[in-house]
């Protein structure tokens, strides 16, 4: 039997889920081997949590499918988008210290127009297209970490490259790694550090997160996953990107999950912190989070409250609240979602474009989570 009925059969061999049934591990193992092979899905690992520690870790699959080698807890895994939840502590760790407040207008902090820097990077932090902008000066970090810059998702898509605003800051929710990046830069700014530095030094060294980097660090030759596409083929390893708070970080299955550990147990930050960070900034109710989508309204999420946060997405359950982020890069696709007041949670990472195909079916199987977005999120089952 792969299901318990009752929680007070707990064992080391089951995990509770939402609703307080228990499961046996060994049938998630069961599961997630499956729905990997089903679903083409080069490599997986999966971690689920109980009262506020890891108490399943499972690991399937391959780094490189071409060359038949496996998938370890070890393996540095492009984090795409966890990299913004990873960030979104560092700054709440940032206003703890007084090095800002969560809503100054960040251009305050500066002794010149965010326009007037030279650029030290290849792009990100060239801000001369706002010369003109009147209103990216309204910008603060809680906006930043909300989604509600009115800065696109990325330059590259407005029509002449050139970022702008769209929008009053602060009215509406629109993902943005742009308003991430640009949170990061006064960050940098203000405190003479550059992004690798300020989370090597406030997160991953505190955690032992010793094989974690928002830059390509050269001892991760000896280790790493390639992103596969949908047909298995490899995609080749992007090794050159800047930091990025939006979008760069390197880590592995097991460096990640200190990182949700030590955030459900408050350890890097306060609890009042994270409770305003797992606050709902914004009410969202487009009609799918990116593309043609994200243009049309609906109220098919108010059942569930979607919202974003700072820095995570928010859902509200019959078990409680729930946050969560995922991450989608080019061969690359995780999902994590915790469960403060439980102290429950999953995280998902996979170096495959199949991967979300089952996130829905995996979600609903081992902890019992039936709420999760999944339309939204654009999380399509295989079958």
């Amino acid at each position: 039997m792969a299901f318990v009925s009752s929680c007070n059969t707990k064992s080391n061999n089951t995990i509770e889920r939402l609703d307080g049934s228990t499961i046996i591990k060994d049938s998630v193992s069961y599961k997630v081997d499956h729905l990997t092979k089903e679903a083409n899905v080069t490599g997986m690992a999966v971690a689920i949590f109980n009262n506020n520690q890891p108490v399943y870790e499972h690991v399937t699959g391959y780094k490189d499918a071409s060359e038949k080698l496996l998938l370890t807890d070890s393996t540095s895994i492009y984090g795409a988008s966890l990299s913004k939840a990873v960030f979104a502590v560092l700054t709440m760790k940032m206003v703890e210290d007084g090095v800002i407040d969560i809503d100054t207008p960040l251009e305050s902090y500066l002794p010149k127009k965010i326009y007037q820097y030279e650029p030290q990077t290849k792009w990100h932090d060239d801000y001369r297209g706002l010369e003109t902008d009147s209103l990216y000066h309204k910008i603060t970090a809680r906006m930043c970490l909300a989604h509600t810059t009115g800065f696109i998702n990325w330059r590259f898509f407005e029509p002449d490259m050139k970022l702008k605003v769209h929008g009053i800051p602060g009215e509406k929710y629109s993902y943005s790694g742009e308003g991430f990046v640009y949170l990061q830069v006064v960050l940098e700014k203000i405190t003479g550090k550059n992004l690798e530095e300020l989370v090597q030094e406030n997160i991953f060294k505190p955690l032992g997160m010793n094989n974690s980097a928002f830059e390509w660090k050269p001892e991760f030759e000896k280790d790493f996953a390639y992103g596969h596409a949908k047909d298995g083929s490899l995609y080749e390893k992007d090794k050159d990107n800047e930091p990025r708070s939006a979008s760069t970080m390197e880590t592995t299955f097991s460096d990640y999950v200190k990182f949700l550990t030590a955030v459900l147990n408050n350890k890097l930050i306060s609890k009042e912190s994270t409770n305003e960070m797992f606050s709902p900034q914004v009410k969202i109710n487009s009609l799918t989070q990116f593309n043609e989508g994200a243009k049309l309204t609906t109220d098919k999420y108010e059942n569930i409250k979607l919202s974003y946060g700072l820095g995570w997405g928010y859902i509200e359950t019959p078990y409680g609240v729930g946050v969560f982020k995922g991450g989608h890069g080019s061969g690359f696709q995780h999902y994590s979602i915790i469960f403060p007041k439980s102290g429950k949670g999953i995280l998902i990472m996979s170096n495959s474009d199949n991967a979300e195909s089952v996130f829905k079916e995996l979600l609903e199987y081992s902890i019992a989570d039936k709420y999760m977005p999944w339309q939204w999120l654009n999380y399509i089952p295989y079958k």
